[in-house]
C-alpha cells in the first residue's frame, strides 16, 4: 500500500483535537486512529505495538542483520488535526494529472486558486489530494503517520538496511500537548525526526519560541442610560490593549524569522472579556521582549481604567530546538543527503510554528522535522501531493540506511 492510500483512509477518521477539555487525548476520536494503527503495525510484524493510557502509540522495528550497532533512530508523527477548522466528515478527493489551474472544491463554493498559492505551478501533471471544501484534509499530520507506516512496510518487505527504529504517534500536538506524557527513556531512541512538515525535502531544525497569553478583563457594567463616568466596557478595554501592540507584528505581515502577536480568540460582553494570544519569536531575547510588551500594554490600560480589572496569564509552550541541535548537525546533514539520493532538492528553513520535536529536543531527544508533501495546513485549502508523499518515503528509507552504516 502506498502512503497516499493510507492518508485517504486515516483522513476519514475524525481526530480533531480540542482546547480545554481537561482530558488526554482531548477528543475520543483520536483513540479510533490509535487502535487502527496498532492493528496495522501488528500486521506488519513490528515489535510490541501498543497504545498507552495517554493515547500514545509506540512500536519498534529491530535492526536488520548486520546493523545492530547502528544508533536507535526514532520517527514521530501526530494523529490529531487542528481545531482551527473542522476535521469531521472528511471526504478526500484525488485530482489526477493536475493541470496547474484552480482546483474547484465541490462544497462551500471554495477553490484552491493557483494565483494564491504559487507552489502549485510546480505540481502540474501530478496527483493531488484535497478535501471537498467543507473540512480540512488532515495531511497535518496524517501524511506523516502514513509515510512512517509505509516506510516500515517497505523496510520489511524489501529487506532494506536499517538500525533499530523506534516509532511513535502522538495525540494533541495541535494544542501543544503531544509530548506531555512521552517517556523518552522507554522510547529508546538516541536521535529522532518528526515527519510533520510541508514540501518533500524540507528540513527544519529552528522553530519559534512560543507562549500563550490569556488576558482577562472584568469591566464595570451598569445601565447605559446612567453609565456616564461609571461604566467600564470590557470589550472596549480589550481593544485598547490590542491597540498598544505593534500592528505590523501579526502573522499576516511577518515571515521567515520575524515574530508576532497572534490574537487567536476573543470573547466577551461589556461586563467581561477574554482574549487569547499566541506570542512567538525565533530569537529568545526578542521573545522575552514581546512577552514583556504585552504585560506592559495591559498595565498601561489598567492604569487608565482603575475600576476595571485586567489580568494577564502567560505560559511558555515550547522553545527553539536549534539550541539543542547544534551538537547534532549530522541529523540535518544526513537528511539533506537522503533527499538528494531520492532525487529531491533539500531545503532547510525555519518553522513558523512548532512541532512535538521542539519539546522532545528539550526532553533529551534531539528531533528535527521533515516535510510530508502536504501544504496549506489548518484549513479547507489543504492538500497533499501523491508523488511527494512517495518521495518522502524514499527519503526516510535513505535516512535509516545512512544511520545503519
Amino acid at each position: 500500500m502506498r502512503a497516499y492510500e493510507r492518508l485517504i483512509k486515516y483522513a476519514q477518521i475524525c481526530t480533531e483535537s480540542a482546547m480545554d477539555t481537561g482530558t488526554t487525548p482531548s477528543t475520543p476520536g483520536q483513540w479510533d486512529l490509535a487502535r487502527l494503527l496498532v492493528d496495522e503495525l501488528k500486521e506488519l510484524g513490528l515489535e510490541s505495538p501498543s497504545v498507552d493510557e495517554h493515547c500514545i502509540v509506540t512500536a519498534w522495528l529491530p535492526a536488520a542483520p548486520g546493523c545492530e550497532d547502528a544508533p536507535a533512530l526514532g520517527l514521530v508523527a501526530h494523529m490529531d488535526t487542528a481545531p482551527a477548522f473542522t476535521g469531521k466528515g472528511v471526504k478526500p478527493i484525488l485530482h489526477e494529472d493536475y493541470d496547474g489551474g484552480d482546483i474547484v472544491l465541490p462544497q462551500e463554493g471554495r477553490a484552491i486558486r493557483a494565483a494564491d498559492f504559487p507552489f502549485l505551478a510546480g505540481m502540474r501533471g501530478k496527483t493531488l489530494i484535497t478535501a471537498d471544501g467543507s473540512t480540512l484534509l488532515g495531511a497535518d499530520d496524517k501524511a506523516g503517520v502514513a509515510e512512517i507506516v509505509t516506510l516500515c512496510q517497505r523496510l520489511m518487505a524489501e529487506d532494506l538496511p536499517h538500525g533499530r527504529l523506534c516509532i511513535a504517534f502522538t495525540p494533541d500536538e495541535e494544542i501543544g500537548e503531544g509530548p506531555d506524557h512521552f517517556d523518552v527513556a522507554a522510547f529508546g531512541a538516541k536521535y529522532a525526526y518528526t515527519v510533520d512538515g510541508g514540501a518533500a525535502g524540507s528540513i527544519e531544525y529552528e522553530n519559534f519560541n512560543a507562549a500563550t497569553a490569556i488576558v482577562e478583563i472584568a469591566g464595570v457594567s451598569v445601565h447605559p442610560g446612567t453609565a456616564k463616568d461609571v461604566m467600564e466596557n470590557a470589550l472596549l478595554i480589550a481593544q485598547e490593549v490590542n491597540a498598544l501592540l505593534p500592528p505590523e507584528a501579526v502573522p499576516a505581515k511577518t515571515e521567515g524569522y520575524q515574530g508576532f502577536f497572534h490574537l487567536d480568540r476573543m470573547e466577551g460582553t461589556a461586563a467581561e472579556a477574554w482574549m487569547e494570544y499566541i506570542v512567538r519569536d525565533h530569537d529568545k531575547g526578542e521573545f522575552t521582549v514581546k512577552k514583556a510588551l504585552l504585560e506592559r500594554a495591559a498595565a498601561q490600560v489598567q492604569a487608565a481604567h482603575p475600576t476595571a480589572k485586567i489580568q494577564v496569564t502567560m505560559k511558555d509552550s515550547y522553545y527553539n530546538m536549534k539550541e539543542k541541535l547544534t551538537d547534532c548537525m549530522h541529523l540535518i546533514d544526513n537528511a539533506k543527503k537522503a533527499a538528494e539520493l531520492a532525487g529531491v532538492v533539500p531545503t532547510v528553513e525555519p518553522i513558523r510554528g512548532g512541532t512535538d520535536g521542539a519539546r522532545l529536543s528539550y526532553m533529551g531527544l534531539p528531533c528535527p522535522n521533515l516535510g510530508t508533501g502536504g501544504y496549506n495546513f489548518h484549513g479547507p485549502q489543504e492538500l497533499a501531493c501523491v508523488e511527494e508523499m512517495d518521495a518522502v518515503v524514499d527519503i526516510l528509507v535513505n535516512i535509516v540506511a545512512l544511520y545503519a552504516k
